[in-house]
């Protein structure tokens, strides 16, 4: 009797795990098909893109690629390595920055930190677009609009609490021992970061870049704002000139650049995915 039992439920187990297998193929399939639609459209012609002529093309135009790589005046190549540039100096100000201002909240003590805290915190709720004139008169001002400045410089200022949030949820995760027995080897507050803190919150680390690269390679608005010559557009911007608005647009070429310009963020995504998981994991980020 008790077999038979263990058996019924074994097979119900078997019934269930096939079941949510099942689930999540489907909703997996659904999530995808963007993706899927917009590889296959990169090798449709303009004509076929939008009539309903099945996701595969009959005949596959490779074409679209090196057309759209080449189709306006300024080479993709530039567009590609603008967007390289800009991302990985903010990357790399993001990091940077960040962690400064979060080491300073985790583990440092200092008159109001608690209402420092909060009101970085409310930062999160500001929409970007209600401070976004203010920025504009002020770089403005400051003679950087029509450059990289006010994409960068930015980063290097602790400008971004999402990431002073996350890294904060980390440091405090961290004995306070070590940093008690490297003051008593003589350490400053500043070695403690770089010899201590620091190597122990890679995956912390990994993970603000890792989103700081996405958000910047994906930022549409923050170029259209501040650049004006198509010699500095990124590669976001750059999409935006395939759609004409008095003439025929080149959908075929615009989603071949497309699927380029994600290969980056799945290159990235893929490499360092276990230190995304990793590092939101131990944040308590959830």
């Amino acid at each position: 009797m008790a077999a038979a039992i263990r058996e019924e439920r074994a097979r119900r187990g078997k019934r269930a795990a096939l079941l949510k297998h099942i689930f999540l193929i489907i909703t997996s399939l659904v999530m995808i098909y963007p993706l899927i639609w917009m590889l296959a459209s990169s090798l449709k012609p303009d004509n076929q893109i939008f009539g309903n002529l099945g996701l595969w093309p009959s005949e596959l135009r490779w074409e679209n690629y090196t057309a759209g790589w080449n189709a306006m005046a300024v080479s993709f190549t530039r567009f590609f390595l603008n967007s390289t540039f800009v991302t990985v100096l903010s990357v790399i100000g993001n990091v940077i920055s960040c962690s400064f201002a979060a080491y300073a909240f985790a583990r440092l003590e200092f008159s109001g930190k608690n209402i420092w805290f909060a009101l970085m915190m409310m930062t999160l709720m500001i929409p970007y677009h209600v401070v976004l004139i203010p920025q504009y008169i002020l770089f403005l001002k400051a003679g950087w609009v029509d450059s990289y400045l006010p994409l960068i410089v930015p980063r290097f200022l602790a400008g971004d609490a999402f990431f002073i949030f996350l890294m904060v949820q980390f440091f405090r995760q961290l004995p306070r021992d070590l940093d008690e027995a490297a003051m008593i080897d003589g350490c400053n507050p500043f070695k403690i970061y770089w010899a201590i803190i620091l190597p122990l919150s890679v995956p912390a680390m990994a993970t603000a870049a890792i989103f700081s690269f996405i958000w910047t390679w994906e930022d549409f608005l923050g170029p259209l704002v501040y650049l004006n010559d198509m010699r500095d557009y990124t590669v976001p911007l750059a999409l935006r000139s395939f759609i004409a608005q008095d003439s025929v647009s080149a959908y075929g070429q615009l989603f071949a650049m497309s699927v380029l310009s994600i290969v980056p963020i799945v290159i990235f995504f893929i490499i360092f995915q276990r230190l995304i998981i990793r590092g939101i994991a131990m944040s308590g980020l959830k």
